[in-house]
């Protein structure tokens, strides 16, 4: 396509630090993600079984084994995690993780309030023999963090083992980091991207404005997740330049007048 069509963005090719795309499953059949992956997987470099998907989605063995097949890393959303921890059922958690072969793990407290330093422990203790992100920020929306405390919270995550911290929307993308009409909270992601190495993070971005929004102020390049299945070719337009919301976004000033 970039032979054919000049002045796109380039995009790094898989396995990549950048440009990330993680895509949230909330529980497709066998069949649906091996469709998914037919046109998907090369933009797709995670796929998240969201929440606690993974214990009641028939066939889920299956269905990981499909999306490794494909050149995609398969998770459990960090809600799953939290559910084994409140139950105080650590090790069969990760027995879990041993039983399906899931080298990533996501650390979360969204929906269980977690002392900080406990977390941190459990992202050491699950970092040495795995690669781990973290989530940060809540579910609650009567949780709310000010912008030093995202910082704090996602440097002090980075340093005890996660490899990527991801920045709280929730899949509806109307909480964390944006506002209830799902507007971006610039407060909260000027500090970030001021003090946490951009590389680093993965914006969840639902929605199609949250998506350009990062594009237009990050590049084509940065880590988005919470991504539906049916919306990866779409996004992928969007970090090119393919589509309305960045179509003059990557273009030289001389055709931008045109």
């Amino acid at each position: 396509m970039k032979r054919i069509i000049p002045f796109l963005p380039d995009r790094p090719s898989k396995p990549r630090n950048t440009g990330l795309t993680m895509v949230m499953d909330k529980g497709l059949s066998l069949r649906e993600a091996e469709d998914f992956m037919s046109v998907g997987s090369k933009y797709t470099d995670f796929v998240k079984l969201g929440f606690g998907t993974a214990m009641i989605t028939p066939g889920v063995g299956k269905k990981i084994t499909a999306y490794r097949k494909a050149g995609v890393i398969p998770y459990f959303g960090g809600t799953l995690f939290e559910a084994f921890i409140i139950r105080d059922m650590f090790r069969e958690f990760v027995r879990l993780l041993d039983k399906y072969k899931i080298d990533l793990v996501e650390i979360s407290d969204g929906s269980y309030d977690m002392e900080p330093a406990r977390k941190l422990e459990y992202i050491r203790k699950l970092s040495r023999h795995r690669t781990v992100i973290s989530e940060v920020g809540s579910k609650k929306k009567e949780v709310v963090y000010t912008p030093d405390q995202w910082v704090a919270m996602m440097k002090a995550e980075l340093d005890a083992g996660s490899v990527k911290v991801i920045a709280e929307a929730r899949e509806s993308g109307t909480t964390g980091i944006y506002n209830e009409d799902g507007s971006i909270n610039n407060n909260i992601i000027k500090a970030i991207s001021e003090h946490v190495k951009l590389d680093n993070v993965i914006w969840e971005a639902p929605l199609k404005s949250q998506q350009a929004w990062f594009i237009k102020h990050f590049g084509s390049n940065v880590n988005l997740g919470n991504i539906a299945p049916n919306e990866i070719i779409p996004l992928e337009t969007l970090r090119l330049g393919l589509r309305g919301d960045t179509f003059f976004q990557f273009l030289p000033d001389d055709l931008r007048e045109k």
